[in-house]
């Protein structure tokens, strides 16, 4: 790996870091307010809708400046999505704003592995990439719960600058304040990203025109056959992996009787699990065998559902570091492969666009179903085992489509072969 490829990991992991500390902090915010129950789900989900509505878009925008100056530029997007917190304004609110800086982030994010590295090297990247956000996921949720701990923002607000007042008054804008700077080493990181050369000069600039070139992408990558099966397991699985992160806050509290600040740990474990999967997955799955992990997905939905059992936190953390392995195992060859895919059948941004689409409608729909679960108080215990049940059920169907598709290929192939000999 070259010294670009360490900088973007960079300039991701402390974006990521920031983004799930923001997270717990705008949780925080709404359970200071009394905020109803069904509400904390809807942070996440309009933090991606930005995936869904711009997906025509961000796949051109991305492809039209140098990636590097694209993260640059949404990374600052996300800088005042934090920053309209400090005036007050809504956490749905302004967590779609860092959520829209996200959206557009993303296909640059990933669309640059494409340009930097060559194939057989994008497993190993993925691995590496998916690892650290994991990292950045467990230090950034355990950093929100512990700025958010009152002991912790106490002492952050005892801290006093001679002849300056910062206006910081409050534990939200201590915890926020230190959000906001990791943001800002980000956005440091962001300007060392190298141009890799690469430019698309067709970029359409008519949203019409986008619109239209986004859905033949979008058609293309479903009806090609490798296509549709990585593009419907990452989608399943980014969805379910969202909705598993406030299911864990839910169950922690009721199951195992803990707050906000302590259950964030319990999320930190499950993304080290990931971390893991992703490492291994990496170091022992070429990018040609990406599809022999499918099964993987359901021991992860029967794993999830013997949560209920659980009421001991000793027992809690092997199974969640169980759970975590087994997704980063199952999700990195996935990407890698939907990745390299899309990169053969379309431009890098694209490809990551329409992927980024499919997986957030999946990640919308899943939470909106949670919240409505919330909503009507149905037994955390049932929404575990219905979540477990449908992520093992809809991998099967995956599988067996797969199947259908080698079937079809084989035999497309034994005839061309007859009529070459005839």
């Amino acid at each position: 790996m070259n010294r670009g490829f360490y900088t973007i990991m960079g300039a991701q992991f402390f974006s990521s870091l920031a983004d799930n500390a923001l997270l717990i902090a705008a949780i925080s915010i709404l359970t200071a307010s009394n905020s109803p129950a069904w509400m904390t789900p809807l942070l996440k989900l309009f933090f991606v809708v930005s995936y869904v509505v711009l997906a025509a878009f961000v796949g051109a925008f991305a492809d039209a400046l140098p990636k590097g100056r694209v993260m640059l530029i949404t990374n600052i997007i996300k800088i005042i999505g934090c920053g309209m917190l400090f005036m007050h304004v809504h956490p749905l609110l302004s967590y779609a704003v860092v959520g829209f800086g996200a959206a557009a982030y993303s296909p640059a994010k990933y669309g640059i592995l494409t340009e930097l590295l060559p194939a057989e090297k994008l497993v190993e990247a993925n691995g590496w990439i998916e690892g650290l956000t994991m990292i950045s996921i467990i230090l950034g949720t355990v950093a929100g719960g512990a700025l958010v701990n009152p002991h912790v923002s106490s002492t952050l607000l005892s801290f006093d600058f001679p002849l300056i007042d910062t206006g910081i008054d409050t534990p939200v804008e201590a915890a926020l304040s230190v959000i906001m700077l990791t943001y800002l080493v980000a956005t440091l990181f962001n300007m060392r990203i190298p141009d890799t050369g690469v430019r698309y000069p067709d970029q359409k600039r008519s949203p019409v025109k986008l619109i239209i070139d986004f859905s033949h992408c979008y058609r293309k990558l479903w009806q090609d056959k490798l296509g549709q099966i990585t593009l419907s397991v990452t989608t399943l699985l980014w969805g379910a992996g969202a909705t598993l992160h406030f299911i864990v806050f839910k169950w922690a509290d009721k199951s195992l009787h803990m707050p906000l600040d302590k259950s964030s740990v319990l999320v930190g474990v499950t993304a080290i699990g990931m971390a893991l999967g992703a490492a291994g997955a990496a170091r022992l799955i070429p990018l040609k065998k990406s599809l022999s992990v499918m099964p993987l997905g359901i021991a992860m939905g029967v794993t999830v559902m013997t949560l209920i059992f659980v009421t001991s936190v000793w027992v809690a953390y092997p199974l969640l570091l169980l759970i975590g392995a087994l997704a980063g195992f199952y999700v990195v060859p996935m990407n890698a492969l939907l990745q390299h895919r899309g990169h053969v059948l379309m431009s890098a941004g694209h490809s990551i666009a329409v992927q980024n689409f499919n997986e957030n409608i999946s990640i919308l729909l899943m939470l909106a179903l949670y919240a409505l679960m919330v909503k009507l108080e149905l037994d955390i215990n049932v929404v575990i085992i219905l979540f477990g049940t449908f992520l093992a059920a809809t991998v099967c169907i995956v599988m067996r489509k797969h199947a259908a598709n080698q079937r079809e290929f084989d035999s497309l192939t034994l005839i061309g072969e007859a009529k070459h000999a005839g």
